[in-house]
């Protein structure tokens, strides 16, 4: 008995729940009292059974002016029934110029389905194998906001299902064409040129978009011309005349930019295929003019006040220390400034232009292969720039720094994004990656103490006079001391520092107080003690080893 108990209380709490989940289930479209009862019934021509058989039969009926049969693909539902026939069709008009002027059709997003069911949807997908009510056509700016061109399925009683542009959408399309629709310029232009001539164009636009390019070629060479005006090749980077010249490539693209914009976005308004280029173009000409702009009015302001030059930073002495390691500090802020703007002056494009929406791309379908792609792409740039941010943030090399670089006797000359420029002693430039100089060790002569020890190591024979030539090295470093006037005794010394069947290796010790002089140094010792030796030799007493040019090898 209390499992039958059990039994029929589990029956009571179900069977009424079972109905009401029946009656709240989706169904694959709108149920609607009425559509459009107004309007009377839809001509046969219009196909409203699918997304783009809606769409195709919107567009076919604005291109013939039949704005009449046009109202039928709008949902009116916002107005009252007797207004319907006379508010239709201008709605549908204004309609037709908005997606004319400001939206290029995905006909491959608009499904020839009447459940609109997207079969080539990723098993992953949220909607996929799932039929669809509502399809977003596209974005469209207004009042600083974003609002979108929806297809509804909708069904009235005792009839089929259709598609209509979303009430939503119709009551938007008003302020929707008055931002976008004809400008009063137009307005003003003869017939003729307002008619279709190819590509969906019109005649004006086919004629205006050459003429507003040359427009925009010619104030570019005269802002060239007004700020180049009074630059002499001699004056370049003195005073105001600095800052002209940094703001002159930035202030051209500015000009480009703005000339576009006015006469395609305000004076005229030209048509959704001229605009889905256009307004990436502006919109990464101002972003673009505004970093170049600030990079090099940045880079201009830390030219006075903060040298990078390497041969300058190179030298010894007190504060170049201090010098050295804030140019590469500042340098290493500098890169890092550039990276942080670029990024976000591409975010402000993707948003302002509407960059995803107007070349037709799903950002949220495209997002995880887009940025594999990217990041394939630029693993070895990004790379290089951590490296570059790693270098500046441990000091290993700076810029002025004299090193030794695989073999190569050179200074640090510049830190760049992805490699760095080393000055070898004969003038020669080394370009380095990045990723390979932090990777690759080397010696930094100027690191914390410029003062250092060079070598000199000559082949001796067994029984070569050591004390003679210890006296002739100590001779000649008086010399070399006296001359250069370099009181350093405390870093001298001769030693024997190896020794093997061909002879003993004796090592001269070279104080070198600067490292941009310590490799002539070096030189110049060892051609001293050679020069010494040979002197020895004269006496009849070997000094090298008697080997035959093969037995080293």
């Amino acid at each position: 008995m209390p499992i039958l108990r059990l039994v029929l209380l589990c029956l009571a709490l179900v069977l009424p729940v079972a109905p009401a989940a029946q009656e709240s289930g989706d169904t694959p479209w709108y149920q609607v009292e009425a559509i459009n009862p107004g309007l009377g019934a839809a001509p046969d021509r219009i196909d409203r059974t699918t997304p783009q058989a809606a769409i195709e039969s919107f567009l076919t009926a604005g291109r013939g002016d039949n704005w009449e049969a046009a109202a039928h693909l709008l949902d009116l539902a916002g107005w009252p029934e007797d207004e319907q026939a006379e508010v239709g069709p201008r709605l549908a008009r204004q309609l037709f110029t908005v997606i004319d002027r400001k939206i290029v059709v995905n006909w491959y997003h608009l499904l020839d389905r009447p459940d609109a069911l997207d079969a080539r949807a990723a098993a992953e997908s949220a909607m996929a194998g799932q039929p669809r009510r509502s399809l977003m056509l596209a974005l469209v700016e207004l009042d600083g906001r974003p609002v979108s061109l929806r297809l509804n399925r909708m069904q009235a009683p005792e009839s089929d299902p259709v598609w209509l542009f979303s009430r939503q959408s119709v009551d938007n399309v008003p302020a929707l064409y008055k931002l976008y629709g004809p400008s009063r310029l137009e307005a003003l232009l003869p017939a003729p040129l307002r008619e279709r001539a190819f590509w969906g164009l019109r005649w004006w636009e086919v004629i205006g978009l050459p003429l507003v390019l040359g427009l925009a070629v010619g104030l570019a060479r005269l802002t060239y011309m007004a700020m180049s005006r009074g630059l002499g090749r001699t004056r370049r980077d003195e005073g105001s005349e600095s800052i002209l010249v940094a703001l002159r490539p930035p202030m051209i693209l500015a000009v480009v930019s703005t000339t576009l914009a006015l006469f395609t976005q305000h004076f005229f308004l030209f048509s959704g295929r001229v605009d889905t280029l256009l307004s990436p173009l502006i919109a990464i000409g101002f972003v673009g003019a505004t970093i170049w702009a600030v990079i090099n009015l940045a880079d201009t302001v830390m030219d006075r006040l903060l040298s990078f030059d390497g041969d300058a930073l190179t030298a010894t002495g007190e504060g170049q220390e201090k010098k050295r390691e804030l140019a590469t500090k500042v340098a290493a802020i500098r890169r890092a400034t550039i990276v942080i703007v670029v990024i976000a002056g591409a975010g402000i494009i993707l948003r302002e232009a509407n960059l995803m929406q107007t070349l037709g791309f799903s950002l949220l379908a495209s997002a995880g292969a887009f940025t594999l792609v990217l990041a394939f792409a630029a693993r070895n740039m990004l790379a290089n720039i951590m490296a570059s941010m790693q270098i500046a943030l441990n000091q290993s090399a700076r810029i002025g720094d004299k090193i030794v670089f695989q073999g190569h006797l050179c200074s640090v000359e510049r830190i760049h994004f992805t490699y760095v420029q080393l000055r070898e002693w004969t003038g020669k430039r080394i370009v380095v990656p990045v990723v390979d100089f932090a990777q690759e060790p080397f010696e930094n002569w100027t690191m914390r103490d410029p003062a250092m020890i060079g070598e000199v190591r000559l082949r001796l024979a067994h029984d070569a006079d050591v004390p003679a030539l210890r006296e002739r090295y100590y001779a000649l470093l008086d010399h070399l001391d006296d001359r250069d006037e370099i009181a350093q005794k405390d870093d001298r010394g001769v030693y024997v520092a190896g020794h093997d069947a061909f002879g003993q290796e004796v090592l001269f010790m070279v104080p070198c107080p600067d490292p941009n002089t310590a490799w002539a140094r070096i030189c110049e010792v060892r051609e001293g003690m050679l020069t010494e030796a040979a002197r020895l030799a004269e006496d009849g007493r070997p000094i090298f080893p008697q080997v035959s040019a093969a037995e080293p090898a």
